[in-house]
């Protein structure tokens, strides 16, 4: 392209900067479609607004092959989730038993203790 063809009244806007786009009287009537290089999302464009008034999702890429992998992977999962899930459980269940050896414990020393325990208003 010869450098003064930029600004020549047909053209299209695009600078000879990649990535950067100017604006013309031509674009302003329209909008585009452009593909996003990152996610491959398809993003519509309104020139006039200079925003994006539409976007369209990427097709979705398979993680396995087979129908079969899926379903075991699946199985793996749930029974993954069920273990963590009992694990959670016998921690929940020792916890009350932990919980209340400390109240006894402390009850214990309290009664031992000649001294009876100090009032909030006694530390000033």
């Amino acid at each position: 392209m010869p450098p003064n063809a930029r600004h020549a009244p047909g053209h299209l806007g695009r600078s000879s900067i990649p990535g950067e786009f100017r604006y013309n009287a031509r674009m302003a009537s329209r909008s585009f479609t452009v593909t996003c290089p990152c996610c491959q999302a398809k993003l519509t464009l309104d020139a006039e607004l200079g925003a994006v008034i539409s976007h369209e999702e990427p097709p979705r890429k398979r993680e396995t092959e087979n129908l079969g992998d899926a379903f075991s992977k699946l199985g793996s999962r749930s029974a993954e989730r069920e273990e963590r899930f009992r694990r959670g459980m016998e921690a929940e269940a020792q916890k009350g038993r932990l919980l209340d050896r400390k109240f006894q414990e402390g009850l214990k020393k309290a009664k031992d203790s000649p001294d009876p325990p100090r009032r909030p208003y006694d530390y000033d």
